[in-house]
């Protein structure tokens, strides 16, 4: 590759990241519901026909807002997890950089919770399918197989129990599980107030009834 084609891909990513950028600064405004690919050429100073030339539409977009968001994810899991040694601590310590995650990037988790909703057909990976898409299953795999490899260790090095179940199986339990209870803390947190709770206890409950999950069971003592 030239060196003039060096610059025309270097300048292409960083008018695609300044998009991306532009679509967060917009949807931390107005929603991601009301945001619009007008807002966002807008916001990000270029014409809307050249906006369509990144991206397809709002929906493709919104896969790529994702797909960042997963890239960032998977690096706060990989930076968790090497900060303790045993599986259950990563595994713990991978829940509260989600945790974090959700607070200090607001979109990005709304981001993740669209894709969530969607169906994506993993079939789709190698052909015609948005390449916005397919890069969020990929990333989404491996911000996954970070969960896997803590949980396999877990059980190799004892603190995680046995007979836990199949380590992908609890991966996706464990995310799924984690998911809901913090968007549970977006939208129920008047009602929890009215019981006397607080968003902050109900993540730490999980997190408690997580880890009692998965902590192998104390012999009785005689």
């Amino acid at each position: 590759m030239n060196y003039l084609a060096d610059r025309r891909l270097e300048e292409k990513e960083r008018r695609r990241a300044d998009i991306l950028d532009a679509a967060v600064a917009v949807a931390t405004t107005d929603g991601i519901d009301d945001m619009t690919m007008d807002d966002v050429a807008r916001k990000a100073r270029l014409s809307r026909a050249l906006l369509y030339v990144y991206f397809q539409d709002k929906s493709d977009l919104l896969f790529a807002l994702c797909g960042r968001a997963l890239e960032l994810l998977h690096q706060r899991f990989v930076e968790a997890a090497a900060r303790h040694r045993l599986g259950l601590e990563q595994i713990q310590g991978c829940g509260r950089a989600y945790v974090a995650f959700s607070q200090e990037f607001p979109v990005y988790f709304e981001a993740l919770a669209r894709f969530e909703a969607h169906a994506p057909d993993p079939a789709d990976a190698g052909s015609d399918a948005p390449g916005n898409e397919v890069e969020c299953m990929v990333r989404g795999d491996k911000v996954h197989a970070v969960m896997i490899e803590c949980i396999q260790r877990g059980i190799a090095d004892g603190s995680i129990r046995a007979d836990v179940g199949p380590p992908v199986l609890v991966s996706f339990t464990l995310w799924g599980f984690l998911h809901g209870i913090i968007q549970l803390t977006a939208t129920k947190a008047n009602v929890m107030a009215q019981h006397g709770m607080s968003t902050q206890q109900l993540i730490d409950q999980a997190l408690l009834m997580t880890t009692h999950s998965l902590r192998p069971v104390q012999a009785a003592p005689r």
